[in-house]
């Protein structure tokens, strides 16, 4: 498979490796609504973010969307979008590689971009989620109308390049019949089975089914071969679908027969397509119009529409499941989501956070009404947390930082251990589970009430008798072991030393 060079390369392929799992901090202040909300508004660069998310969210997102600065050259006002190739090439990949150990196994992730960059990072994906995993490069038919000054061609469009991190797994959820779709299904003669359309009952060849003279209700007779027609059914059931009504001869009965289809027996799911034309799903211009309408005179020049990201949430996802956006811009993704009543993750960098996102998905929880509320009924409800970053878990020495409490490293360990995450209400315990027949426990903070030498953070016999049985191998953490080997392998222990052997993965 051929793979992109770029300058710096080599070290962007362990910059998310070598990132610090940096703490979440809670900012209550800035929360708002239910206060055991799920979801999770984050202020701080993304690379860092994600990361931090890795431990309690691996492998949990069932979709990630996202629309990074697109390189053009220009410099935004929010965003230094003035890239150069390499730098941006340097920023993605890190980021690519988190977002897809954050994806479910039936996840998916679409990324907007134009032309200056879209093709160029077709062939990073590849790389990172496999190229067997390429689901489809979507048309967005961006605007409605060309521009006349542009010097060679107006564009119309951007990319949405879509990627599973497993296709075999992840499936596609159908769209809905459009108006225009059932709009040819009429009812002419009143039949009580409803609307319904004509469809074609000839045979091109003599590979059909019927080579039979049929008689018109007019008495007109249509001959078969080899001077007249071959039909896709038999003459027996030619015969059972017109006694039934399922024949259209046209209203003076003259017509070569045709089938009546039926709205309501016709699937009322379609396969999403990859052409999306700004009729269906908004364009930039009415994306500015709903981010004026929100902010005022603030504006975005790249916002993307609500419609947009309601049909990109409405494949990928159902209700309840959660959708990650780590460029969150002006807030959509997670707007949508909210309305969607999907759960939701966005991180955005510095003070944009808090002056754009947080004050807007304020306004969706409180049943603000633009966009797609309507077309969902949105009235208002649920709520968010707001995170900041914190200081990274271990120090440049690898020592667990003074203050870390006991969740932020159990939540550490099972993910080094075991690749899982850890929910963030899981009890405060010192045996964290069981994965894949292995217990896991950790001894920190005196989790068993007892920081003395002797116990609570050392595995000793008392500790150990202690802990919550399990029946099987076992993996303890702890600063030290009073145990001697030879114990711990007919008790089918591994001990592992706290912070040296705590692995980040």
């Amino acid at each position: 498979m051929p793979l992109l060079s770029w300058f710096n390369r080599d070290a962007d392929l362990t910059r998310a490796a070598l990132a610090p799992y940096r703490l979440l901090e809670p900012v209550a202040n800035l929360s708002y609504g239910e206060p055991d909300s799920p979801n999770m508004l984050i202020e701080g660069d993304n690379l860092d973010a994600l990361k931090a998310l890795l431990p309690y969210y691996a492998g949990q997102v069932k979709c990630v969307f996202i629309d990074p600065p697109y390189n053009t050259g220009s410099a935004f006002e929010h965003y230094d979008d003035n890239i150069e190739h390499s730098q941006w090439m340097s920023m993605m990949y890190p980021r690519l590689e988190l977002l897809r150990e954050l994806l479910s196994e039936d996840g998916s992730i679409w990324v907007t971009l134009d032309d200056n960059e879209a093709h160029y990072f077709k062939v990073m994906c590849d790389e990172v989620f496999g190229r067997k995993n390429f689901i489809a490069n979507v048309i967005w038919q961006k605007v409605f109308s060309p521009k006349n000054t542009a010097k060679h061609f107006s564009v119309d469009h951007d990319h949405m390049i879509v990627y599973a991190k497993n296709a075999e797994a992840w499936r596609p959820n159908e769209m809905p019949r459009s108006e225009k779709q059932n709009a040819s299904y009429k009812n002419p003669d009143n039949d009580p089975r409803g609307p319904w359309t004509s469809g074609d009952l000839s045979a091109r060849n003599f590979y059909g089914a019927g080579t039979y003279p049929i008689a018109c209700p007019s008495g007109r007779v249509v001959p078969g071969p080899p001077n007249g027609m071959y039909w896709r059914v038999s003459k027996e059931k030619f015969l059972e679908m017109d006694r039934n009504g399922r024949i259209w001869w046209g209203a003076d009965g003259n017509n070569n027969p045709r089938i009546k289809r039926f709205l309501s027996e016709v699937k009322q799911g379609v396969v999403p397509q990859t052409l999306w034309l700004n009729s269906e799903v908004g364009n930039t211009q009415e994306a500015k119009k709903e981010v004026v309408a929100i902010f005022g005179d603030e504006n975005f020049m790249t916002p993307k529409p609500e419609r947009l990201l309601q049909r990109v949430i409405h494949i990928a996802t159902k209700e309840g499941d959660l959708v990650l956006d780590s460029f969150l811009g002006s807030g959509t993704t997670t707007a949508v989501a909210h309305k969607m009543r999907r759960r939701w993750i966005g991180v955005e960098m510095g003070g944009h956070a808090r002056t754009h996102c947080q004050p807007r998905l304020k306004k969706v929880v409180d049943g603000e009404q633009g966009g797609i509320s309507e077309a969902v009924e949105w009235q208002g409800g649920g709520g968010f947390r707001y995170y900041k970053l914190g200081v990274p878990v271990f120090d440049e020495n690898g020592h667990i930082r003074d203050g870390i409490r006991f969740e932020h490293l159990a939540a550490h360990v099972w993910f080094a251990e075991t690749g899982t995450a850890r929910s963030t209400r899981a009890k405060k315990d010192a045996f964290l589970g069981e994965h894949n027949g292995t217990g896991y426990y950790l001894l920190f903070n005196g989790i068993l009430g007892d920081d003395t030498r002797s116990g609570g953070n050392v595995l000793t016999r008392r500790v150990l008798r202690s802990l919550h049985p399990f029946d099987g191998p076992k993996v303890i953490y702890g600063e030290a072991c009073a145990l001697p080997e030879e114990q711990l392998h007919e008790l089918g222990i591994a001990f592992r030393q706290t912070p040296y052997d705590i692995k980040a993965r």
